[in-house]
Formats: structure tokens, C-alpha cells, sequence
């Protein structure tokens, strides 16, 4: 089977840390897979603010040169062990995913067999491409760490982010009240657009307004700017209520001088959710892509051919993707 395989591959590799231009397009060797690895063809990959915050330097524990990227969707071109039929469509994420071994931004990546999940539901490689670690964090964020329920008041604090607009579309579909928060007052038809039925212009500090609109707070709040605006958000959720940080779209890891009887109001709780390769094998990604696939759940999807990669960098990070952002490889 190995012997059928091109001996190499395109790979967008950082070879030391910096602005969009550090993404040069290369040629590798196409790796070859042992007993308990499955070499994944590359179709489609989604872009992450967690890669761009790798190629800045910014994450732990990388060595450069890396081909970035924690996600990939495509098909098996080789499985010694057996696991998934060549040619068969699957998904995989983290796991070390473009940090510690190189990632899917490549023709060809590979990986353990345990970190790979077979798809069955066809929506295409656009959307399939967008859907693994933006749909498993929302999902573990609002149904595993909130516990999100129908009827409840839900707000996204963070709200055009890929991943925020995937929560506002499943809040809208388990029956939830969905309130959006972003910066700019231009995209409030983006969110709207995505499930929302009121959104909050965020300067920075929300608690007046919401205070004013929803004077019995929020039953859940889904903190994706993260520590910037924290404590902001604590503020906001009913007593007994929950907020979940899951993001850091704010750009900051650490909460500087934090004092939880301060920050947590009593009664409040605050959780977190991070992604796993663990959480993702639980995240029900074939129910999820027929809901896409059926319209039930929108998503705003923008695409960029492989040769565009650093283009697509330099439009996330100005934080211009007003949507989830996939690459194509051909």
C-alpha cells in the first residue's frame, strides 16, 4: 500500500516564529505509517486562532520547524493495523496535533489511530473541513461544561468567532434564549444571522447593559474572549448560574492578580472546557454534520485554496474571517 503513496508532499511549515509570512509552502517527505497509525490524505482543514498563536511563538512546549494545524479531514491512505478501510473519510484533532508532531497543514498527515474518527454523514469537504474543532468545543463547552438547557437565557461572550457562531446556532437549536455579544456593532446581522435574537455591542464591559436589559442575568454564559473580559462575565450570570471560559480570543492566557472571592461572586460557579483529543472522540460530529447538512444549524464557512495559507493568516489575524475559515487541499 505504502508503495502506491507520492514520496512527497506540499506542507506549510514555520520554520521560527512570526507574522503570517514565517507559513512557507514546502515540499516533504509523505510520512510512512507503522502498525497503530493511520496516514490521512489531507482534503480540508479548518484554521484556529490557537495556530496563529503556534506560529507567533506563543505556545508551550513547540520546536520549530512545524507544520502547523490541529485539525484535518480527509481520507485513509494507509492503516497497517486495520482500523479504518483505505479511502474511508475521517476527522481528527489534537493530540499533540501541530505542536508536538507535525500537523494537517500538509497533503498527507499522521497520526495515531485512537485520535482518528470515522464521518459517514457527505456535506462535502468545505463543511466537513470546518467542523471538527470548532463543533467539538462548542458542543463540549455548551452541553458538557454548561450543561446547557432548553428555555434557558444563554449568552456568548466573544460572538464572531468560529466558534462562538457555532454555539449561537446550537443554542438556537436546543431551544435556548441566545444572546451574542461583539465588538462591532456592523456584524450584529451576522450573528442574528446565525441564531441570535438580541446581541450586545461589547466595549469592554457588558454589565451595565445586561444588568439594565436582563435584570435577572444569565443562566449561562460561554466566555470565549477569556480572562480579558472574566471577571466582566461573572458579573452578568444569575445566582447559581455558570460561566464556562473556553477561549482566548482576548489574546491573554493568565488572569493577573486573581483573588477568587473577589472575581467569582458567591453563588456563581465557573468552569472551564478545554479541547482533547479525548472530547472529541465523545463529540457526536456525524449528528452534527446532518444538522448542518439539513440547514437545522448554520454556519458561516469562508474558503481558501492550500497556495493562500499565508493570505488567510494575515486575515485572522486582523480578526477579518466573519466565520469559520477552511483550506482546501487539492
Amino acid at each position: 500500500m505504502a508503495a502506491s503513496l507520492p514520496a512527497t508532499m506540499r506542507a506549510a511549515v514555520v520554520h521560527s516564529p512570526g507574522g503570517p509570512s514565517a507559513l512557507t509552502l514546502q515540499d516533504l517527505p509523505v510520512p510512512i505509517p507503522s502498525a497503530g497509525q493511520v496516514l490521512i490524505r489531507v482534503r480540508a482543514f479548518g484554521l484556529n486562532r490557537a495556530e496563529m498563536f503556534t506560529r507567533q511563538g506563543h505556545s508551550p512546549d513547540v520546536t520549530f520547524p512545524r507544520v502547523l494545524g490541529i485539525e484535518a479531514t480527509g481520507t485513509v491512505a494507509s492503516a497497517p493495523g486495520g482500523e479504518f478501510a483505505e479511502g474511508a473519510t475521517v476527522a481528527t484533532v489534537m493530540g499533540g496535533l501541530g505542536r508536538v508532531i507535525d500537523g494537517g497543514y500538509a497533503e498527507y498527515t499522521l497520526v495515531p489511530a485512537r485520535h482518528v474518527k470515522a464521518v459517514a454523514v457527505d456535506v462535502g469537504w468545505a463543511v466537513l473541513g470546518a467542523l471538527p474543532e470548532m463543533l467539538q468545543t462548542a458542543w463540549g463547552a455548551m452541553f458538557g461544561a454548561l450543561t446547557l438547557e432548553k428555555g434557558e437565557k444563554f449568552l456568548v461572550r466573544g460572538g464572531t468567532s468560529s466558534v462562538a457562531l457555532a454555539a449561537v446556532a446550537l443554542g438556537k437549536w436546543k431551544g435556548a434564549e441566545v444572546v451574542a455579544t461583539t465588538r462591532r456593532k456592523e456584524r450584529e446581522g451576522l450573528l442574528r444571522g446565525a441564531g441570535a435574537g438580541e446581541v450586545v455591542v461589547d466595549r469592554g464591559s457588558i454589565e451595565e447593559e445586561v444588568k439594565r436589559r436582563w435584570p435577572g442575568g444569565f443562566d449561562k454564559v460561554l466566555e470565549l474572549v477569556g480572562v480579558v473580559t472574566l471577571e466582566d462575565s461573572l458579573r452578568v450570570v444569575r445566582k447559581g448560574g455558570i460561566v464556562c471560559a473556553a477561549g482566548i480570543v482576548g489574546g491573554s492566557w493568565e488572569m493577573e492578580r486573581f483573588t477568587p472571592n473577589r472575581v467569582i461572586p458567591s453563588g456563581t460557579y465557573l468552569t472551564t472546557y478545554w479541547s482533547s483529543v479525548e472530547a472529541f472522540m465523545e463529540t457526536p460530529l456525524d449528528k452534527m454534520a446532518r444538522l448542518v447538512k439539513e440547514g437545522v444549524v448554520r454556519i458561516s464557512i469562508k474558503t481558501y485554496r492550500f497556495d493562500e495559507i499565508v493570505k488567510a493568516h494575515q486575515i485572522m489575524d486582523e480578526g477579518n474571517a466573519e466565520g469559520k475559515m477552511v483550506v482546501l487541499v487539492d
